[in-house]
């Protein structure tokens, strides 16, 4: 099955989709925060075919979240590191992983975080940036942002404060 392309969404979740969402890049994203940077170690931590794994890796580095660091002239090898943009995924993974502890592992978490200040196990927690307030579905509200365009003929945007008071009355 052919996939689609989010590149045209005005949608920073199908932006998101479009560069890691295709199967095997999350878990690619994932082994480089583990420290794997080798093609032969992607691929034997994965099982993944080479051929995969390389349109995934080709992937991952046009879109500038790995780069490819030469470690080897004969024969060519590279290591694959994660930039600063992927880095910046860390908090998506670290859901991705609290969900699945969550709902699909049965006999409880496969890994565990350890923050290293406390010595304790621990769970990333989204809070509010200005006033550090625990955030969750209802304590907070979709807005159109000043990155909105114009959308196309019979989709709805966000409701707004005004049209869900008019919606609401």
């Amino acid at each position: 099955m052919e996939r689609k392309s989010f590149s045209m969404m005005d949608c920073s979740v199908a932006q998101c989709l479009e560069v890691v969402g295709e199967w095997w890049s999350m878990l690619i994203v994932r082994d480089a925060f583990l420290g794997i940077t080798r093609f032969e170690e992607f691929q034997r931590r994965l099982g993944i075919s080479r051929n995969i794994l390389r349109l995934r890796l080709a992937s991952l580095v046009d879109a500038g979240v790995l780069v490819r660091v030469p470690y080897s002239e004969h024969p060519p090898r590279d290591d694959y590191k994660l930039t600063a943009k992927g880095r910046d995924l860390w908090p998506v993974l670290t859901a991705m992983r609290q969900w699945g502890d969550q709902y699909a592992a049965p006999t409880g978490p496969p890994i565990e975080l350890i923050h290293r200040s406390c010595g304790h196990p621990t769970n990333a927690v989204l809070v509010c940036d200005v006033c550090g307030e625990r955030l969750d579905t209802r304590s907070v509200e979709a807005v159109p942002g000043p990155g909105r365009t114009a959308l196309p003929h019979g989709h709805r945007d966000v409701p707004t404060p005004a049209t869900r008071s008019r919606r609401d009355s």
